[in-house]
């Protein structure tokens, strides 16, 4: 739909692992009373992406810091970037054990222009088709130190804040139900902390097991009240086992054995998982089974959700619109979050000045379907900030949202593609074939939306639509089609 700027040619980091596979990231001997200190500041970090000097126009979203095992495994295990050359990165450390972690963002230097002199949103000799990137500076300089929990509004490094697109009623809505709504530190905290603790519990049985917090918990478009997915990743279990309903079975007898586990459930769908609540908190968890395509769209979205600040209050504000409308729910027929997410991205793309890239397009060896699941958090961490012309308001991107689907985007001809960053023509291949709504899963390029299979659900979805497209164009007000204040009391009662 438009050209693309070509991604700079910065340096990119060696690969830490020098070829080798990393040991499974919590060790079992870690003490876990230890771990609360460290992970604080892993999490506020996580929460409020800081740039990071990689090269000469590299401010990565986030900083994914593996560390090399003391005994490492043999096998190739490297990061393919052609035609870049590498350097050293000194804050990898040479000893220490791998846990899934993010690393505790890097405070900017007072010297540093990021600070002093941000970076206009465009300049005349940055001119490209629809968007700006960053240009190199080189006195810009970086030192690690644990980074504060920031308010989602202001990210450190970017030209603007949230209150730069809230000049107008429905805008100034849309940020005070993302402002309310947002997953906060304390929250992905306490789900970080039950993973780690189960990870350590499930490596007693699979000790190359490698558990993954997935889904909107980890990609940053999660609200308070989201529950938690988890990806198991059991190397090599697989030839040894029967399926995955084998090894939910033995977790879920070791779970009932846990004392701050409760409500174990084992759910046999097409994608089978094990069920369970925190006790206590009541928090609830799915986990499944090397599903190691959810670790890659997690990274993925994340990606784009830090690379615009709207990106994030527009999806919360959808999905709460979907589920209030009663369209949000993939076992009932209607959509799923996920497939929100992507047709939100994906009309963001589509715009004339757009809001958003192709990420997958412009940094393919970034988010390679077959790279090394190990290697996949660290992907993101080469792309610069994108920086878009683009410059309408919150309230303007969300009634576009609303006209797109209900009067431009042809669901019974195309094919909503983020991966093109474009509508693809819809062909009579099996995957389109007599499908209501077609949405193309990044990696594996099948159809999230597949869900939707009934004419009644089809209709009452696009007539969700276009009605809230209708009210919302006459009145401006957000509460005309979503109760605001209800959900966000709603909200701050179940915290």
């Amino acid at each position: 739909m438009y050209p693309h700027s070509p991604p700079p040619m910065g340096r990119r980091p060696r690969n830490p692992y020098n070829g080798h596979l990393p040991l499974p990231p919590v060790h079992p001997q870690h003490n876990p009373r230890r771990l609360a200190g460290a992970q604080l500041d892993v999490i506020n970090s996580f929460l409020s992406p800081q740039p990071q000097l990689v090269g000469p126009t590299t401010l990565p979203l986030y900083h994914w810091k593996p560390t090399l095992p003391s005994s490492p495994l043999p096998g190739p295990h490297k990061l393919n970037m052609p035609n870049r050359r590498k350097r050293r990165n000194d804050s990898y450390s040479s000893n220490g054990l791998k846990r899934q972690r993010l690393d505790s963002s890097p405070q900017q230097q007072k010297d540093s222009p990021l600070i002093q002199t941000p970076l206009p949103l465009h300049r005349p000799d940055q001119e490209v088709a629809g968007t700006s990137r960053m240009t190199p500076s080189s006195s810009n300089n970086f030192h690690s130190s644990p980074q504060p929990y920031l308010p989602s509004h202001t990210i450190p490094g970017s030209t603007s804040n949230l209150q730069t697109y809230a000049k107008d009623k429905l805008s100034v809505q849309m940020v005070e139900l993302f402002e309310a709504c947002q997953q906060q530190a304390s929250d992905l905290l306490r789900k970080e902390t039950c993973r780690s603790q189960l990870q350590r519990d499930i490596q007693n049985i699979f000790p190359m097991a490698r558990l993954y917090l997935t889904g909107s918990s980890m990609n940053g478009l999660g609200c308070r009240t989201s529950d938690a997915d988890l990806c198991l990743v059991v190397v090599g279990s697989m030839n040894r086992f029967p399926d995955a309903i084998y090894i939910l079975t033995v977790l879920q007898k070791l779970f009932k054995s846990l004392s701050y586990l409760e409500k174990i459930q084992l759910i046999r769908a097409k994608v089978p998982i094990l069920r369970f609540k925190e006790r206590g908190s009541g928090l609830e968890f799915d986990l499944n089974i090397n599903n190691t395509v959810g670790i890659r769209n997690t990274f993925l979205l994340k990606s784009y959700a830090y690379a615009d600040l709207r990106t994030r209050p527009i999806i919360l504000v959808i999905k709460k619109w979907a589920r209030y409308q009663d369209i949000n729910d993939a076992s009932k027929g209607t959509l799923s979050s996920y497939t929100l997410v992507l047709m939100v991205l994906h009309y963001l793309q589509t715009l004339k000045i757009p809001v958003l890239p192709s990420l997958q397009k412009d940094y393919p060896e970034c988010f390679n379907p077959s790279m090394e699941i190990d290697m996949v958090p660290e992907g993101p961490r080469h792309i610069p900030r994108y920086i878009s012309r683009n410059q309408s308001s919150l309230g303007e991107l969300l009634l576009g949202f609303f006209k797109y689907y209900s009067t431009v985007f042809r669901w019974d001809s195309q094919v909503i593609s983020v991966r093109e960053a474009k509508a693809l023509p819809k062909t009579n291949s099996r995957e389109w074939r007599d499908k209501f709504i077609c949405v193309e899963e990044p990696f594996e390029r099948n159809n999230v939306a597949r869900a939707v299979h009934e004419k009644v659900k089809f209709d009452a979805i696009k007539a969700q639509f276009a009605e809230s497209w209708r009210i919302l164009q006459q009145r401006k007000d957000l509460n005309s089609i979503l109760p605001v204040r209800a959900i966000i009391n709603k909200e701050s009662s179940k915290r």
